[in-house]
């Protein structure tokens, strides 16, 4: 769950903050889910209040909970985010050591439900969170793989959670190159290749077998190769940046539908481009999510 300040500033100055939910995978959920996907998510939760919030507000969205687990046991993660006014990325506090998703296992896959869908979307958030949490990671890429089904991937770096720079290098790059589509900025792409243009990042992943990568650029839009077929998109622009948290999941969301449409490339990473401008212009990670209507309206 997310908690967001009421003031910009430091977030020891917050006298108060606005509940949302939040998570790279769950963003990425409600997107497709509003853009009138069949979308499932699991995950392990505890039973306070906050688990309840979540679990409603998923729901409300129309994803299948089935396979989240509530144990009253265990409570359920959270963090803090602060307010910013220009455009910079907000602090970031998170409270998620030894909570109820951290304790997922692999025995919690559940194999017949996870491979009848037709594609996962994984980030390098979860299996930061603990060591089974990426043995997990791991494990339901590799099945869906197995499956034949397609798997993307965006690396959503969070250094905070792992014991040291290389660790995560090694470890995110092992799951990326596990997926067909890697989705990392370019920041990140930097950090986790050592190659510094966007054709030096997507040439390290698609030469070990990466299908396709897409490398976002912030303002700038995007760079996507997929061996036949590369380019750049431009960024929308934005009157106003609100809060940059969130954009990538939106972006991740605009792109995986339309690929599993079967739009073309370029117009997949338009779209990702769109809906990951409108996520910077609202407070939450989720507001700025589209629907089908709005999508269709905008020619998308």
């Amino acid at each position: 769950m997310l908690l967001v300040a009421d003031r910009p500033g430091s977030l020891e100055d917050a006298h108060g903050f606005h509940k949302r939910t939040a998570g790279a995978e769950t963003n990425v959920a409600i997107g497709l889910a509003r853009l009138g996907l069949r979308v499932g998510w699991a995950s392990r939760l505890g039973a306070e209040s906050m688990a309840r919030y979540l679990l409603a507000e998923m729901k409300r969205e129309g994803i299948d909970c089935s396979h989240v687990v509530s144990d009253p046991a265990q409570r359920t993660g959270f963090q803090f985010k602060g307010q910013v006014t220009d455009g910079s990325d907000p602090p970031v506090e998170y409270h998620r050591k030894g909570s109820a998703a951290s304790q997922m296992q692999v025995a919690d896959i559940d194999q017949d439900w996870l491979c009848g869908a037709r594609h996962l979307h994984a980030t390098g958030v979860f299996p930061a969170i603990s060591g089974n949490c990426y043995d997990v990671a791991a494990t339901t890429i590799s099945l869906m793989r197995a499956a034949g089904k397609t798997v993307s991937f965006d690396p959503n770096l969070r250094p905070s959670l792992w014991p040291s720079t290389e660790c995560m290098r090694e470890g995110i790059n092992a799951l990326a190159l596990r997926a067909n589509w890697v989705f990392p900025g370019i920041e990140e792409g930097r950090l986790l290749t050592g190659m510094d243009t966007p054709e030096d990042i997507a040439g390290f992943y698609r030469s070990q077998g990466v299908d396709l990568v897409v490398i976002k650029l912030g303002a700038d839009g995007a760079y996507y190769n997929s061996g036949d077929e590369q380019g750049y998109v431009a960024g929308v622009p934005v009157a106003k940046v609100i809060d940059t948290v969130g954009a990538g999941d939106g972006f991740a969301a605009g792109v995986i539908s339309a690929l599993l449409e079967g739009l073309p490339l370029r117009r997949a990473v338009e779209r990702g481009a769109w809906i990951g401008a409108r996520a910077v212009q609202v407070l939450g990670d989720t507001e700025g999510l589209p629907t089908r209507q709005e999508l269709e309206q905008a020619g998308l």
